[in-house]
């Protein structure tokens, strides 16, 4: 588990529990079809497994846009 997770939300929010809800927060998901990319981590797969049914997931190469040239 050393590597990097593409998580996106694939299906709606609307009548999953607070504590799903609170999970695609924690996650940075706000809309269908949003993305984010996470380090494989024991916690991060948890919650990937909270909410397995709402988002799908795949391996990434690493975390894109964060210092990789932005503004120069």
């Amino acid at each position: 588990m050393s590597g990097w997770l593409r998580i996106t939300q694939r299906r709606s929010r609307i009548g999953s529990t607070p504590g799903q809800r609170r999970t695609l927060d924690g996650l940075g998901l706000r809309r269908i079809d949003s993305s984010v990319v996470r380090p494989d981590t024991p916690a991060i797969r948890g919650m990937v497994f909270k909410v397995c049914h709402l988002v799908d997931v795949a391996a990434a190469d690493g975390p894109t846009g964060a210092g990789k040239g932005a503004g120069a």
